[in-house]
Protein backbone atom coordinates (compact mmCIF):
# COMPACT_ATOMS: atom_id res chain seq x y z
CA UNK A 1 0.00 0.00 0.00
CA UNK A 2 1.25 3.29 -0.89
CA UNK A 3 1.87 6.55 1.38
CA UNK A 4 -1.59 7.41 2.46
CA UNK A 5 -3.56 10.26 0.67
CA UNK A 6 -4.58 13.95 2.03
CA UNK A 7 -7.80 14.35 2.20
CA UNK A 8 -8.00 16.98 4.76
CA UNK A 9 -9.33 20.23 3.90
CA UNK A 10 -6.02 22.58 5.25
CA UNK A 11 -3.27 19.86 3.24
CA UNK A 12 -5.72 20.49 -0.11
CA UNK A 13 -5.14 24.31 0.15
CA UNK A 14 -1.75 24.35 0.54
CA UNK A 15 -1.14 22.79 -2.69
CA UNK A 16 -3.98 25.17 -4.45
CA UNK A 17 -2.21 27.66 -5.99
CA UNK A 18 0.86 27.82 -7.87
CA UNK A 19 2.68 30.93 -9.06
CA UNK A 20 0.57 31.66 -11.97
CA UNK A 21 -2.52 32.56 -9.38
CA UNK A 22 -4.36 29.65 -10.87
CA UNK A 23 -6.11 28.24 -7.93
CA UNK A 24 -7.82 24.55 -8.05
CA UNK A 25 -8.25 22.58 -5.04
CA UNK A 26 -6.82 18.67 -5.88
CA UNK A 27 -9.34 15.84 -4.38
CA UNK A 28 -6.36 14.36 -2.78
CA UNK A 29 -2.57 15.04 -2.58
CA UNK A 30 0.25 12.26 -2.35
CA UNK A 31 3.41 12.83 -0.90
CA UNK A 32 5.63 9.91 -2.27
CA UNK A 33 9.41 9.73 -0.86
CA UNK A 34 10.51 7.76 -3.69
CA UNK A 35 10.41 6.22 -6.85
CA UNK A 36 8.20 2.87 -5.98
CA UNK A 37 5.68 4.74 -4.36
CA UNK A 38 5.43 7.01 -7.55
CA UNK A 39 4.81 3.67 -9.31
CA UNK A 40 2.42 1.87 -6.51
CA UNK A 41 0.88 5.86 -6.48
CA UNK A 42 -0.08 5.78 -10.58
CA UNK A 43 -1.00 1.77 -10.28
CA UNK A 44 -3.81 2.97 -7.54
CA UNK A 45 -5.04 5.57 -9.56
CA UNK A 46 -5.38 3.79 -12.73
CA UNK A 47 -7.64 1.21 -11.48
CA UNK A 48 -9.47 3.96 -9.90
CA UNK A 49 -9.13 5.83 -12.88
CA UNK A 50 -8.01 8.85 -11.32
CA UNK A 51 -6.24 11.49 -12.71
CA UNK A 52 -2.67 12.58 -11.83
CA UNK A 53 -0.76 15.90 -12.08
CA UNK A 54 2.79 16.15 -11.02
CA UNK A 55 3.94 19.00 -8.93
CA UNK A 56 7.32 20.26 -7.76
CA UNK A 57 7.50 23.17 -5.65
CA UNK A 58 4.67 24.79 -7.31
CA UNK A 59 6.75 27.77 -9.21
CA UNK A 60 4.96 27.53 -12.49
CA UNK A 61 3.72 30.89 -13.88
CA UNK A 62 1.32 28.93 -16.74
CA UNK A 63 -0.60 26.92 -13.75
CA UNK A 64 0.74 23.47 -15.01
CA UNK A 65 1.22 22.64 -11.40
CA UNK A 66 -2.37 22.89 -10.24
CA UNK A 67 -4.73 19.86 -10.50
CA UNK A 68 -8.16 20.94 -11.93
CA UNK A 69 -9.23 17.36 -11.41
CA UNK A 70 -7.99 14.21 -9.39
CA UNK A 71 -4.79 13.95 -7.73
CA UNK A 72 -1.72 16.44 -7.00
CA UNK A 73 1.63 14.25 -7.02
CA UNK A 74 3.98 16.50 -4.85
CA UNK A 75 7.28 15.50 -5.81
CA UNK A 76 8.86 17.85 -2.40
CA UNK A 77 9.89 14.99 -0.21
CA UNK A 78 11.64 13.17 -3.48
CA UNK A 79 14.85 15.56 -2.64
CA UNK A 80 17.67 13.58 -2.91
CA UNK A 81 20.94 14.34 -4.94
CA UNK A 82 21.95 10.30 -5.48
CA UNK A 83 25.05 10.41 -7.08
CA UNK A 84 28.00 13.05 -8.57
CA UNK A 85 30.48 11.66 -10.72
CA UNK A 86 33.33 14.37 -11.88
CA UNK A 87 35.10 12.59 -13.61
CA UNK A 88 32.01 12.00 -15.79
CA UNK A 89 30.52 14.44 -14.93
CA UNK A 90 26.89 13.94 -14.36
CA UNK A 91 24.57 14.08 -11.27
CA UNK A 92 22.26 11.99 -10.75
CA UNK A 93 19.25 13.17 -8.98
CA UNK A 94 15.60 12.87 -8.23
CA UNK A 95 12.94 15.08 -8.78
CA UNK A 96 12.32 17.11 -5.76
CA UNK A 97 15.67 18.31 -5.70
CA UNK A 98 16.24 22.45 -5.89
CA UNK A 99 18.11 23.84 -8.50
CA UNK A 100 20.17 25.81 -5.87
CA UNK A 101 20.52 22.65 -3.54
CA UNK A 102 22.06 20.97 -6.86
CA UNK A 103 24.44 23.82 -7.46
CA UNK A 104 25.79 23.85 -3.79
CA UNK A 105 26.49 20.26 -4.30
CA UNK A 106 28.13 20.54 -6.88
CA UNK A 107 30.67 23.42 -6.31
CA UNK A 108 32.93 21.87 -4.35
CA UNK A 109 33.72 19.65 -7.29
CA UNK A 110 34.31 22.96 -9.21
CA UNK A 111 30.97 21.83 -11.31
CA UNK A 112 27.98 23.53 -11.73
CA UNK A 113 24.58 22.92 -13.70
CA UNK A 114 24.49 25.60 -16.37
CA UNK A 115 20.58 25.83 -16.53
CA UNK A 116 19.60 28.53 -13.93
CA UNK A 117 15.99 29.66 -13.68
CA UNK A 118 15.71 33.07 -11.55
CA UNK A 119 13.68 30.78 -9.16
CA UNK A 120 16.96 28.56 -8.38
CA UNK A 121 15.81 27.92 -4.68
CA UNK A 122 12.35 27.40 -5.17
CA UNK A 123 12.76 25.47 -8.27
CA UNK A 124 12.76 21.56 -8.23
CA UNK A 125 14.91 19.82 -11.04
CA UNK A 126 11.50 17.82 -12.67
CA UNK A 127 9.68 21.25 -12.71
CA UNK A 128 12.89 22.51 -15.04
CA UNK A 129 12.47 19.52 -16.76
CA UNK A 130 8.86 19.73 -16.78
CA UNK A 131 8.87 23.25 -18.99
CA UNK A 132 12.46 22.63 -20.31
CA UNK A 133 13.52 25.93 -18.25
CA UNK A 134 15.93 28.08 -18.94
CA UNK A 135 17.31 31.53 -17.42
CA UNK A 136 19.82 34.20 -18.09
CA UNK A 137 23.28 32.03 -19.00
CA UNK A 138 20.64 30.42 -21.76
CA UNK A 139 22.28 32.50 -23.91
CA UNK A 140 25.24 30.74 -23.36
CA UNK A 141 24.36 27.48 -22.73
CA UNK A 142 20.78 26.39 -23.38
CA UNK A 143 18.40 25.56 -21.80
CA UNK A 144 17.62 22.54 -19.91
CA UNK A 145 16.88 19.66 -22.78
CA UNK A 146 20.16 19.41 -23.94
CA UNK A 147 21.78 18.45 -20.02
CA UNK A 148 19.54 16.04 -19.51
CA UNK A 149 21.07 12.77 -20.32
CA UNK A 150 18.92 10.31 -19.29
CA UNK A 151 15.49 9.69 -17.29
CA UNK A 152 13.38 7.29 -15.63
CA UNK A 153 9.55 8.12 -15.66
CA UNK A 154 7.09 6.50 -14.60
CA UNK A 155 3.75 6.12 -16.45
CA UNK A 156 -0.16 6.45 -16.12
CA UNK A 157 -0.61 2.41 -15.84
CA UNK A 158 2.35 2.55 -13.34
CA UNK A 159 4.81 0.53 -15.55
CA UNK A 160 8.72 2.37 -15.84
CA UNK A 161 10.45 4.11 -18.65
CA UNK A 162 13.71 4.74 -19.20
CA UNK A 163 15.14 6.70 -21.90
CA UNK A 164 19.22 7.47 -22.32
CA UNK A 165 20.09 10.05 -25.15
CA UNK A 166 22.61 8.07 -27.61
CA UNK A 167 25.90 8.55 -27.98
CA UNK A 168 26.59 8.21 -31.44
CA UNK A 169 27.54 11.08 -33.63
CA UNK A 170 24.98 9.71 -36.59
CA UNK A 171 21.91 8.41 -36.75
CA UNK A 172 19.88 7.98 -39.76
CA UNK A 173 17.19 5.22 -38.30
CA UNK A 174 13.60 6.67 -39.15
CA UNK A 175 11.99 9.90 -38.04
CA UNK A 176 13.95 12.22 -36.50
CA UNK A 177 11.21 12.48 -33.76
CA UNK A 178 11.74 8.95 -32.49
CA UNK A 179 15.86 9.27 -32.11
CA UNK A 180 15.76 10.45 -28.66
CA UNK A 181 12.96 10.16 -25.95
CA UNK A 182 13.99 11.88 -23.65
CA UNK A 183 13.33 14.72 -25.64
CA UNK A 184 9.71 13.59 -25.15
CA UNK A 185 9.84 13.97 -22.01
CA UNK A 186 11.40 17.39 -21.66
CA UNK A 187 9.25 20.42 -22.41
CA UNK A 188 6.16 17.89 -21.77
CA UNK A 189 4.84 18.94 -18.33
CA UNK A 190 3.56 15.76 -16.62
CA UNK A 191 1.57 14.77 -19.54
CA UNK A 192 3.34 11.70 -20.57
CA UNK A 193 4.61 10.62 -17.42
CA UNK A 194 5.97 11.53 -13.76
CA UNK A 195 9.78 11.84 -14.20
CA UNK A 196 11.19 9.66 -10.82
CA UNK A 197 14.86 10.20 -11.51
CA UNK A 198 17.25 12.13 -13.90
CA UNK A 199 21.28 12.19 -14.85
CA UNK A 200 22.20 15.98 -15.79
CA UNK A 201 24.87 16.95 -17.53
CA UNK A 202 27.54 19.23 -15.48
CA UNK A 203 29.93 21.64 -16.60
CA UNK A 204 33.27 22.94 -15.03
CA UNK A 205 32.67 26.00 -13.37
CA UNK A 206 34.66 28.88 -14.80
CA UNK A 207 38.25 30.42 -13.76
CA UNK A 208 36.52 33.82 -13.38
CA UNK A 209 32.76 35.81 -13.85
CA UNK A 210 32.54 39.03 -13.97
CA UNK A 211 28.88 40.86 -13.71
CA UNK A 212 28.51 44.37 -15.12
CA UNK A 213 25.27 46.18 -14.72
CA UNK A 214 24.86 48.95 -17.50
CA UNK A 215 22.59 51.82 -17.11
CA UNK A 216 21.22 53.27 -19.99
CA UNK A 217 19.75 56.82 -21.10
CA UNK A 218 16.57 54.21 -23.00
CA UNK A 219 14.98 51.26 -24.01
CA UNK A 220 16.59 51.93 -27.88
CA UNK A 221 20.43 52.30 -26.90
CA UNK A 222 20.08 49.37 -24.38
CA UNK A 223 18.41 47.25 -26.63
CA UNK A 224 20.93 47.87 -29.61
CA UNK A 225 23.65 47.48 -27.42
CA UNK A 226 22.49 43.86 -26.50
CA UNK A 227 22.94 43.23 -30.15
CA UNK A 228 26.04 44.98 -30.44
CA UNK A 229 27.26 42.32 -27.59
CA UNK A 230 26.06 39.48 -29.25
CA UNK A 231 27.88 40.34 -32.25
CA UNK A 232 30.89 41.73 -31.41
CA UNK A 233 34.04 39.52 -31.01
CA UNK A 234 35.66 41.77 -28.76
CA UNK A 235 33.26 40.30 -25.93
CA UNK A 236 31.39 36.66 -24.81
CA UNK A 237 28.86 37.50 -22.53
CA UNK A 238 26.71 34.23 -21.16
CA UNK A 239 24.05 36.28 -20.61
CA UNK A 240 21.98 39.62 -21.34
CA UNK A 241 19.20 40.22 -19.21
CA UNK A 242 17.04 43.39 -19.80
CA UNK A 243 15.88 45.92 -17.18
CA UNK A 244 12.96 48.79 -18.65
CA UNK A 245 12.37 51.54 -16.33
CA UNK A 246 10.47 50.31 -13.85
CA UNK A 247 12.22 46.87 -13.11
CA UNK A 248 15.30 49.05 -12.80
CA UNK A 249 14.08 50.75 -10.07
CA UNK A 250 13.00 48.11 -8.35
CA UNK A 251 16.20 46.58 -8.70
CA UNK A 252 17.86 49.56 -7.16
CA UNK A 253 15.15 49.14 -3.87
CA UNK A 254 16.85 45.66 -3.56
CA UNK A 255 20.00 46.67 -3.34
CA UNK A 256 19.12 49.57 -1.32
CA UNK A 257 21.37 51.58 -3.96
CA UNK A 258 18.91 54.54 -4.57
CA UNK A 259 21.42 56.67 -6.34
CA UNK A 260 22.59 54.21 -8.91
CA UNK A 261 21.77 56.35 -11.96
CA UNK A 262 18.12 57.50 -11.43
CA UNK A 263 17.74 58.67 -14.69
CA UNK A 264 18.53 55.40 -16.31
CA UNK A 265 15.60 54.35 -18.71
CA UNK A 266 16.69 50.93 -18.86
CA UNK A 267 19.48 48.88 -17.89
CA UNK A 268 21.47 45.94 -18.91
CA UNK A 269 22.86 42.92 -16.63
CA UNK A 270 25.51 40.95 -18.33
CA UNK A 271 28.38 38.63 -17.31
CA UNK A 272 31.92 37.67 -18.67
CA UNK A 273 32.61 34.28 -18.06
CA UNK A 274 35.87 32.47 -19.60
CA UNK A 275 40.13 31.61 -18.83
CA UNK A 276 42.12 35.09 -18.62
CA UNK A 277 41.26 38.67 -17.45
CA UNK A 278 38.07 39.83 -18.60
CA UNK A 279 37.73 42.43 -21.50
CA UNK A 280 36.49 45.61 -18.75
CA UNK A 281 37.51 48.39 -21.32
CA UNK A 282 36.24 46.60 -24.14
CA UNK A 283 32.73 46.72 -22.14
CA UNK A 284 33.29 50.02 -21.16
CA UNK A 285 33.73 51.06 -24.89
CA UNK A 286 30.79 49.10 -26.33
CA UNK A 287 29.08 50.60 -23.44
CA UNK A 288 29.52 54.40 -23.96
CA UNK A 289 28.96 53.86 -27.46
CA UNK A 290 25.57 53.31 -26.77
CA UNK A 291 25.56 56.27 -24.18
CA UNK A 292 25.96 54.36 -21.28
CA UNK A 293 27.96 56.65 -18.90
CA UNK A 294 31.20 54.64 -17.35
CA UNK A 295 30.49 56.11 -13.73
CA UNK A 296 27.45 54.33 -13.86
CA UNK A 297 28.51 50.84 -14.79
CA UNK A 298 28.45 48.30 -11.74
CA UNK A 299 30.83 45.93 -11.34
CA UNK A 300 30.27 42.78 -9.56
CA UNK A 301 33.33 40.56 -9.11
CA UNK A 302 33.81 37.69 -6.78
CA UNK A 303 31.22 34.70 -5.74
CA UNK A 304 29.50 37.01 -3.17
CA UNK A 305 29.11 40.26 -5.36
CA UNK A 306 27.73 37.61 -8.02
CA UNK A 307 25.03 36.15 -5.71
CA UNK A 308 24.23 40.15 -4.60
CA UNK A 309 23.31 40.85 -8.50
CA UNK A 310 20.98 37.51 -8.84
CA UNK A 311 19.29 39.78 -6.26
CA UNK A 312 18.66 42.40 -9.25
CA UNK A 313 16.73 39.66 -11.63
CA UNK A 314 15.11 37.77 -8.32
CA UNK A 315 13.47 41.02 -7.30
CA UNK A 316 11.33 41.44 -10.31
CA UNK A 317 9.01 38.43 -10.21
CA UNK A 318 9.05 38.73 -5.97
CA UNK A 319 7.93 42.62 -6.03
CA UNK A 320 5.20 41.66 -8.87
CA UNK A 321 4.18 39.11 -6.27
CA UNK A 322 3.76 41.79 -3.60
CA UNK A 323 2.09 43.93 -6.02
CA UNK A 324 -0.19 41.19 -7.13
CA UNK A 325 -1.32 39.85 -3.42
CA UNK A 326 -3.94 42.19 -2.74
CA UNK A 327 -6.12 41.26 -5.73
CA UNK A 328 -6.03 37.69 -5.74
CA UNK A 329 -9.00 37.66 -3.56
CA UNK A 330 -10.94 39.58 -5.96
CA UNK A 331 -10.24 37.02 -8.76
CA UNK A 332 -6.87 39.48 -10.11
CA UNK A 333 -3.59 37.56 -10.24
CA UNK A 334 -0.34 38.70 -11.63
CA UNK A 335 -0.22 38.12 -15.46
CA UNK A 336 2.97 37.41 -17.72
CA UNK A 337 3.91 37.03 -21.01
CA UNK A 338 6.76 34.59 -22.56
CA UNK A 339 6.98 35.50 -26.09
CA UNK A 340 10.57 35.56 -28.04
CA UNK A 341 11.82 36.69 -31.39
CA UNK A 342 14.77 36.17 -33.29
CA UNK A 343 16.73 38.66 -31.08
CA UNK A 344 17.69 41.24 -34.02
CA UNK A 345 13.98 41.84 -33.91
CA UNK A 346 13.59 42.10 -30.08
CA UNK A 347 13.62 46.19 -30.32
CA UNK A 348 10.44 45.60 -33.49
CA UNK A 349 8.49 43.16 -30.64
CA UNK A 350 8.37 45.29 -28.04
CA UNK A 351 7.19 48.36 -29.83
CA UNK A 352 4.11 46.54 -31.64
CA UNK A 353 3.61 45.36 -27.99
CA UNK A 354 3.52 49.00 -26.52
CA UNK A 355 0.88 49.87 -29.43
CA UNK A 356 -0.82 46.77 -28.05
CA UNK A 357 -0.57 47.43 -24.71
CA UNK A 358 -1.72 51.55 -24.89
CA UNK A 359 -4.75 50.70 -26.80
CA UNK A 360 -5.74 48.72 -24.14
CA UNK A 361 -4.59 51.15 -21.68
CA UNK A 362 -1.97 48.79 -20.20
CA UNK A 363 1.61 49.35 -18.87
CA UNK A 364 3.22 46.36 -17.76
CA UNK A 365 6.61 46.31 -16.36
CA UNK A 366 9.11 44.34 -18.82
CA UNK A 367 12.11 42.58 -18.34
CA UNK A 368 13.93 39.07 -19.04
CA UNK A 369 16.78 37.28 -21.45
CA UNK A 370 16.44 39.83 -24.43
CA UNK A 371 19.88 38.52 -24.98
CA UNK A 372 17.92 35.62 -26.69
CA UNK A 373 15.19 38.08 -27.78
CA UNK A 374 13.20 36.97 -24.89
CA UNK A 375 11.81 39.62 -22.69
CA UNK A 376 9.39 39.17 -19.98
CA UNK A 377 5.73 41.43 -19.76
CA UNK A 378 4.40 41.42 -16.31
CA UNK A 379 0.64 42.78 -15.64
CA UNK A 380 -1.05 43.39 -12.55
CA UNK A 381 -4.51 42.19 -12.86
CA UNK A 382 -7.27 43.82 -10.20
CA UNK A 383 -9.69 41.48 -11.19
CA UNK A 384 -11.50 38.90 -13.66
CA UNK A 385 -12.21 41.85 -15.64
CA UNK A 386 -8.61 42.92 -15.88
CA UNK A 387 -7.71 39.22 -16.78
CA UNK A 388 -9.91 39.05 -19.60
CA UNK A 389 -8.39 42.47 -20.99
CA UNK A 390 -5.26 41.67 -20.15
CA UNK A 391 -5.53 38.39 -21.85
CA UNK A 392 -7.07 40.06 -25.24
CA UNK A 393 -3.99 42.36 -25.53
CA UNK A 394 -1.42 39.14 -24.85
CA UNK A 395 -3.56 37.49 -28.14
CA UNK A 396 -2.60 40.54 -30.05
CA UNK A 397 0.64 41.01 -28.97
CA UNK A 398 1.44 37.05 -30.07
CA UNK A 399 -0.14 37.33 -33.24
CA UNK A 400 2.62 39.95 -34.02
CA UNK A 401 5.15 37.85 -32.57
CA UNK A 402 4.53 34.54 -34.28
CA UNK A 403 4.61 36.95 -37.70
CA UNK A 404 7.88 37.61 -36.90
CA UNK A 405 9.14 33.94 -36.52
CA UNK A 406 8.70 33.81 -32.87
CA UNK A 407 7.44 31.73 -30.25
CA UNK A 408 4.14 32.10 -27.81
CA UNK A 409 6.80 30.55 -25.06
CA UNK A 410 10.50 30.33 -24.61
CA UNK A 411 10.91 28.95 -21.22
CA UNK A 412 7.57 28.67 -19.13
CA UNK A 413 5.64 25.76 -20.75
CA UNK A 414 2.36 26.24 -21.96
CA UNK A 415 0.68 24.77 -18.78
CA UNK A 416 -3.10 25.66 -18.76
CA UNK A 417 -3.23 29.28 -18.69
CA UNK A 418 -1.37 29.39 -21.94
CA UNK A 419 -2.97 26.34 -24.64
CA UNK A 420 -5.66 28.53 -25.65
CA UNK A 421 -2.29 30.58 -27.77
CA UNK A 422 -0.81 27.32 -28.83
CA UNK A 423 -2.55 26.88 -32.42
CA UNK A 424 -1.35 30.14 -33.16
CA UNK A 425 1.84 28.76 -33.89
CA UNK A 426 1.53 24.99 -33.72
CA UNK A 427 -0.02 23.76 -37.01
CA UNK A 428 -2.65 20.81 -37.48
CA UNK A 429 0.15 18.01 -38.23
CA UNK A 430 2.37 18.94 -35.42
CA UNK A 431 -1.27 18.93 -32.95
CA UNK A 432 -1.83 15.58 -34.20
CA UNK A 433 2.00 14.32 -33.82
CA UNK A 434 1.17 15.66 -29.99
CA UNK A 435 -2.00 14.33 -29.53
CA UNK A 436 -0.61 10.45 -31.26
CA UNK A 437 1.94 10.85 -28.93
CA UNK A 438 -0.37 11.75 -25.86
CA UNK A 439 -2.54 8.92 -26.74
CA UNK A 440 1.08 6.36 -26.83
CA UNK A 441 1.86 7.12 -23.36
CA UNK A 442 -1.65 8.41 -21.79
CA UNK A 443 -4.49 6.72 -23.75
CA UNK A 444 -7.07 7.94 -21.04
CA UNK A 445 -5.95 11.35 -20.81
CA UNK A 446 -5.61 11.36 -16.96
CA UNK A 447 -2.13 12.92 -16.71
CA UNK A 448 -2.28 16.71 -16.11
CA UNK A 449 -5.37 17.26 -17.80
CA UNK A 450 -5.70 20.67 -19.16
CA UNK A 451 -1.72 21.36 -19.53
CA UNK A 452 -0.83 22.02 -23.03
CA UNK A 453 -3.36 19.79 -24.94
Amino acid sequence: MSRELLHDPSALEAYARDVSGLRAVPEAVARPESGDEVVELMREAAAEGCCVTAAGAQTSTTGASVAERGWLLSTRAMARVLDIDPARRIARVEPGVLIGDLQRACAPLGLFFAPDPTSEEECTVGGAIACNASGPRTLRYGATRSHVRALTAVLADGSRFDARRTTVEKNTVGYQIAHDPVDWFVGSEGTLGVVIEAELALLPVPPRVLGLGVPFPDEASALAFIVAARETPAVAPRCLEYFDGESFAIARTAMDDPQWAPRAGAMVYTEDAGDGEPPLDDWLALAERFGATAGDVRAFDGEQALREARRLRHALPTAMHERTAPYLAHGGRRMSTDWAVPYRLTAAALAKARLVNDAHELAPVTYGHVGNGHPHQNFIARDSADVQRIEAAIAETLREVIRMGGTVAAEHGIGKIKSKWLSLQVGPQQLALMRALKREFDPEHRLAPGNIL
